[in-house]
């Protein structure tokens, strides 16, 4: 975050001095309202940019069996260039190389979600999937296992049909 405002505060400076050489170059013939504009557009346009390229960049550094089961992009009438356009303003991701199964439950599978968002800390959870059944179940609090594996304290939900995070972890 840091990094993105020492970034937008470079590109009002860059436009700046850019507006600044123009009236040079013209013989000073621009208004003066010319540069403080262009240094704004060039925040504003800074500011975009980063919002629209978060995704790629934060999905790009996944380690390897980690992957993207859902984006959630968002619309937003204060960011009017959004109606067109929207951006991914959070994701949920998969650790499929850690995903486990059970011999004597063979359509269940525990495995850790990462759940991202364009200013928030990572959060972890592990969520346990009945692959044949369609449903899921969050274990923040941890779980209580049977004789058989079976989680015993599981409140299950039903997922919907399709869901993407449900096929990433059952098709793995």
């Amino acid at each position: 975050m840091f990094l993105e405002l020492i970034a937008t505060v470079f590109a009002g400076f860059a436009c700046a001095g850019i507006a600044m050489f123009l009236n040079m170059v013209t013989g000073k013939r621009l208004p003066k309202w010319v540069t403080p504009v262009a240094a704004g557009l060039g925040m504003i346009g800074m500011t975009i940019s980063n919002e629209y390229t978060w995704f790629d960049r934060t999905a790009e550094r996944l380690p390897d069996g980690v992957d993207v089961a859902m984006r959630v992009d968002e619309k937003s009438w204060t960011r009017p260039w959004t109606q067109v356009w929207p951006y991914t303003k959070r994701f949920i991701a998969v650790d499929t190389m850690t995903a486990q199964t059970n011999a004597s439950l063979p359509d269940q599978r525990l495995a850790d979600l990462y759940f991202f968002g364009r200013w928030s800390p990572v959060n972890q959870a592990p969520m346990l999937f009945d692959c044949l059944g369609g449903r899921s179940a969050l274990l923040i609090d941890g779980a209580e296992f049977g004789d058989d594996g079976a989680v015993t304290d599981a409140e299950w939900q039903q997922m919907a049909k399709g869901d993407p995070i449900l096929k990433l972890v059952c098709e793995t």
